[in-house]
């Protein structure tokens, strides 16, 4: 339960102080076998801890999924294989994977979605990206809308979404190559701009390392550049962005 779930339910009569009060002492952390695992990071930063999926032996795996989804109610893995996604279901049987993303979900349906990130690729090799970008972002609460396969070399097709693009709280760009959708997104928006260098392009491109570099001296303002092939950094930083927009939108309507 979130800060706010629990107040609602001492004040609806529904939870008692006392209950309340030992949820609050809880340990900030659940030590296991394999991980000392934040159960307060949601009350702290308003998402819970993500797991990281790559590397981890499978009993680590399984006992960690286990316990947060205990803990929180909703899971979600990043860089997951095929075989870790079987591990995973031994234990957590509504466990979802996304081949695509590599990713693992456990969430609540339905969850409601709200805002408004965009999603841009370069092309449709940077589609793996993009879906850990979007998906990520959408797990923790925003509307995410795709326009993919709109890279510089064609440049009318991104036009033909212009309003789409130009109307986001926040816009996620994931293109490898020499990045250069980026700053032709930048030019073109007035809210923030999250580049993404993807590992996408031949050798001089250097595993991404060129579109890094071609997204660290972008002249459009507002961007702001994640490491290579990091979908999920990009995704996360737009839900709280998105999330601070939807703030000041209801302020606003509140007369503030």
């Amino acid at each position: 339960m979130e800060t706010r779930e629990i107040l609602q339910r001492v004040r609806d009569g529904v939870l008692s102080i006392t209950e309340a009060e030992r949820y609050f002492q809880r340990t900030p952390f659940v030590e296991t076998q394999y991980a000392k695992l934040d159960v307060h990071r949601r009350l702290r930063t308003g998402c819970s801890e993500v797991v990281f999926c790559s590397g981890k032996t499978d009993e680590a795996l399984a006992e960690i999924f286990d316990r947060l989804f205990r803990e929180n109610g909703e899971v979600l893995g990043t860089r997951a294989s095929p075989q870790q996604y079987a591990v995973v279901r031994r234990v957590c049987p509504d466990v979802v994977y996304d081949p695509i993303a590599h990713l693992l979900k456990i969430e609540p349906a339905p969850k409601v979605r709200r805002g408004n990130i965009v999603v841009c690729t370069g092309g449709t090799a940077d589609l793996a990206v993009a879906e850990e970008a979007a998906q990520t972002a959408e797990f923790f609460g925003s509307a995410v809308t795709r326009v993919y396969d709109v890279g510089v070399s064609g440049l009318h097709r991104l036009l033909s979404y212009l309003e789409i693009v130009q109307s986001a709280h926040c816009v996620i760009v994931a293109a490898g190559m020499e990045g250069a959708l980026a700053s032709v997104v930048g030019g073109l928006v007035e809210n923030p701009v999250i580049a993404v260098p993807t590992s996408v392009g031949y050798g001089a491109s250097f595993h991404g390392l060129s579109a890094l570099l071609s997204m660290l001296n972008s002249c459009a303002n507002g961007v702001a550049t994640v490491n290579i092939d990091n979908g999920y950094g990009a995704g996360y930083l737009a839900a709280q962005i998105n999330r601070l927009a939807l703030h000041t939108e209801e302020g606003c309507g509140d007369g503030m």
